[in-house]
């Protein structure tokens, strides 16, 4: 009974908070609450993206972690214009210098091998309609989910819910008064990478505190619910 829901009061972390630290988690035994977790489907359906964020191979993951980091980086040093043209003008350098030596050593060479990208411009990269459907279907999915969620917080299906939200939109004020966006970004990138092996090493410690944390929220949420005009009437039908 510990992952049952009250019919009615769907806790707002089962949408905001807990997918994100079951994405990250789900390897371990920390958010194995319900069967069917949102962490668990996006795992089974990206295990690239687990192998990748639990660094699985080493090289792979150190050249994704190091390229984006450099490019949130310089993206808060400099404008999205000056990155991505400084960007463009360094991947043209070294495909054009490659084309340039390749080509001048085919002509001291005097061989027929073509062009040095040939490979790569022969790659069928067109995207099928069928394809692009299936895409937009599995995008309209979460769009779907996404817009009845804020419907329902912003509609105050259930009070606690949206008094949840405000209370973090409250709080993301001062967040947002020392961090701009692209400093969130770095952190959140940084967590990435470092929660999820530090959590596959430390998972019975952790899953210690943080089952204590989630019973003490669990206690405070049921007293206010049940001080709450309305909600107490609506668990007890």
């Amino acid at each position: 009974m510990r992952g049952r829901v009250v019919p009615g009061q769907h806790a707002m972390g089962n949408y905001c908070w807990t997918p994100c630290f079951r994405l990250l988690c789900q390897e371990g035994g920390l958010m194995q609450t319900g069967g069917g977790s949102t962490g668990s489907r996006c795992f089974r359906a990206c295990p690239r993206v687990r192998d990748l964020i639990f660094w699985r191979d080493v090289k792979k993951t150190g050249f994704v972690f190091g390229t984006t980091l450099i490019m949130l980086l310089s993206l808060a040093a400099f404008s999205v214009i000056s990155v991505v043209s400084y960007l463009i003008l360094a991947l043209l350098s070294v495909t054009i210098s490659f084309r340039v030596y390749k080509s001048v050593i085919q002509a001291v060479q005097k061989s027929e091998e073509g062009h040095p990208f040939k490979a790569y411009l022969d790659v069928d990269i067109t995207l099928s309609s069928e394809a692009f459907h299936n895409y937009m279907n599995a995008a309209m999915v979460h769009v779907n989910r996404a817009l009845k969620l804020i419907i329902r917080l912003f509609l105050v299906e259930d009070l606690v819910d949206s008094l949840k939200l405000a209370v973090f939109m409250w709080l993301m004020t001062y967040v947002g008064a020392v961090f701009n966006g692209i400093t969130l970004l770095i952190l959140a990138e940084l967590l990435v990478f470092s929660v999820p092996i530090v959590y596959e090493k430390y998972k019975t410690q952790i899953d210690h505190y943080v089952g204590i944390a989630r019973d003490q929220t669990k206690s405070i949420v049921e007293k206010i619910q049940a001080k709450l005009p309305g909600i107490a009437k609506k668990k007890a039908e």
